[in-house]
C-alpha cells in the first residue's frame, strides 16, 4: 500500500478554505481534481496550453494583486514550462501560489515515468529562479503546514508535493471554453466587465 499523498484527497484540502482564491487548474489530471473538488465560478481549468498554466497564473497575480490566485498543476506540465519559474522569480508576485502534483508520470499519455521520478527536485528549481517559500512536501503534517502557509502568508510560494500515481476517475469540468471564460471573467471582474 502506497504512503503517497491521495492528490484528491490533497487538492480538497488546498481548496477546502479557498475564499475567493482565483484557482488555475492546468492540463488534464490537475483540471479534473479542481473539479473533483468542487466546481466553481472562481476555477479556471485549461483544456489545452500545456505548459501554460504558470504564466497565466502570473498574469491573472499582477492584474489583481488583492487577490490570492492558485496555479495547480502536474509535474508534467511544469517540466515543460520551467522558464515559467524564473519570470514568477523575478516578479515575485505575493498573491500566486504554485502546487506541482506531483506522481512522477506523463498522466496524459500512457504513465510514462518523468524527470520528477528520476531525481529532478522541481522545489530546488524553484528556489534557485528566486521563488524563496518553496517546498517539498510528502506527509500529511507538511500539506497541513503548506494550506496555512497558502492561506495566511503574504509571499510568492511554490509545493512540489508527492502523490500517488493512482489512476483516477475523470471528472471534467465544463467542456465550453467561452462558457468557462466568460464565467471567470464575471466571477473575478463583474457582470459588467462583459459588456465593456
Amino acid at each position: 500500500m502506497s504512503k503517497l499523498l491521495k492528490r484528491r484527497e490533497v487538492v480538497s484540502r488546498l481548496l477546502a478554505d479557498r475564499g475567493d482564491t482565483l484557482v488555475i487548474g492546468g492540463l488534464g489530471a490537475s483540471a479534473w481534481d479542481i473539479t473533483a473538488a468542487g466546481d466553481h465560478a472562481n476555477n479556471f481549468p485549461l483544456w489545452g496550453a500545456m505548459g501554460g498554466a504558470v504564466m497565466i497564473g502570473l498574469g491573472l497575480a499582477l492584474a489583481q494583486p488583492k487577490r490570492r490566485v492558485l496555479v495547480i498543476t502536474g509535474d508534467g506540465e511544469m517540466l515543460m514550462g520551467l522558464g515559467s519559474l524564473a519570470t514568477v522569480g523575478v516578479r515575485n508576485p505575493k498573491n500566486l501560489g504554485i502546487v506541482v502534483l506531483d506522481n512522477e508520470r506523463y498522466g496524459e499519455t500512457g504513465q510514462q515515468l518523468t524527470h520528477t521520478g528520476m531525481g529532478t527536485d522541481l522545489a530546488a528549481v524553484a528556489r534557485a529562479t528566486g521563488i524563496a517559500k518553496s517546498s517539498l512536501v510528502r506527509t500529511g503534517n507538511e500539506l497541513d503546514l503548506l494550506c496555512t502557509h497558502l492561506a495566511r502568508t503574504r509571499a510568492c510560494q511554490f509545493a512540489q508535493i508527492k502523490v500517488d500515481p493512482e489512476k483516477l476517475p475523470i471528472v471534467l469540468p465544463p467542456r465550453e471554453v467561452s462558457y468557462l471564460k466568460n464565467r471567470f471573467r464575471i466571477s473575478v471582474l463583474g457582470e459588467e466587465s462583459l459588456y465593456a
